[in-house]
């Protein structure tokens, strides 16, 4: 799950990175970037699993699986948390700047 999750969170920045005019002001290629990192993360993870246990890889537990989305669905919102604060750091519109300089 936690693959699955991952990987759609990396098409999905990936196709908005595509479609936005200003994808490098907001950094959407990091954003993209992140989750396909965490994608490639747990696909090894999931060779490594699968080398180990074998075949009843495809068959897990249920409190396993609901494990797997919450930790996926976890890491897709701490992977939005630091591009927020990168975007937010970054500044690219100027916002924190002028208002600093409005309040100055």
């Amino acid at each position: 799950m936690t693959l699955l999750i991952c990987t759609f969170a990396a098409i999905v920045a990936s196709v908005v990175w595509y479609l936005t005019p200003a994808r490098g002001e907001l950094r959407l290629g990091f954003l993209s970037l992140m989750f396909w990192g965490a994608s490639l993360m747990w696909l090894v993870d999931a060779i490594m699993e699968y080398r180990e246990i074998g075949a009843e890889y495809f068959t897990p537990a249920g409190t396993d699986m609901l494990n797997d989305a919450f930790l996926g669905v976890s890491v897709v919102a701490f992977g939005l948390v630091i591009w927020l604060v990168a975007v937010l750091l970054a500044d690219p519109r100027h916002v924190f700047a002028r208002h600093a300089h409005t309040q100055g």
